[in-house]
């Protein structure tokens, strides 16, 4: 089961940039949850208790964002405005989502472990990085993770092979590559490498 993320935030009335500046002074970033309609709700949330999980959101991390106390909200962090000078996130904003309805967005794809041919002169080469998926927000994945440790050398892996459960649907290509185990140029085998080229018709 996968972690659910939350965030406490409230709504607020000011802006502008003293508004803004005023906020972070008092431990508090500005932010925005906009939702499926593009209304746009302005709130502020605590900026440490954000940094805690800044570094582990992705493009498909839903967040428990709570407002008010009162309000229940999903949704994905859209956008993060972050200072390189100060070091600090200055401005978030996030994407709400109905619980209820279907999504169809992309996850990453990570490769875990080492392969066994790889001790046989193998390259693993990686493809695609990402799959489109569909399902309730609920059943997201937040990354896909696939094992090569048991991929041998001339075989791949294919988004077919993938097993999310019957919850998530993939809509990428089943013949999609996720990973490639080869073979270095210098390491085929030299019978296949002296294979004598077909005569030109």
């Amino acid at each position: 089961m996968k972690e659910q993320k939350v965030i406490n935030g409230k709504t607020r009335a000011t802006t502008g940039k003293g508004a803004a500046r005023r906020m972070r002074k008092e431990g508090r970033l500005p932010a925005v949850m906009y939702d499926g309609q593009g209304k746009a709700t302005m709130i502020e949330i605590d900026e440490v208790e954000f940094s805690k999980i800044y570094h582990l959101i992705t493009e498909s991390t839903l967040i428990d964002l709570k407002l008010d106390g009162k309000e229940d909200h999903v949704a994905f962090v859209k956008d993060i405005q972050y200072n390189i000078i100060t070091d600090r996130v200055g401005h978030v904003d996030f994407y709400a989502v109905d619980p209820a309805k279907a999504l169809h967005t992309k996850i990453p794809v990570r490769l875990t472990g080492s392969p066994e041919g790889i001790r046989l002169g193998g390259i693993l080469e990686a493809g695609i990085t990402d799959i489109m998926v569909e399902c309730l927000p609920r059943d997201l994945p937040e990354r896909c993770l696939v094992d090569v440790s048991k991929l041998e050398l001339k075989h791949s892996i294919h988004v077919r092979d993938l097993k999310l459960g019957d919850k998530v649907k993939i809509h990428t290509s089943g013949d999609a590559t996720i990973a490639t185990l080869k073979y270095t140029k210098a390491d085929i085998p030299v019978a296949a490498a002296e294979e004598p080229a077909a005569p030109a018709k």
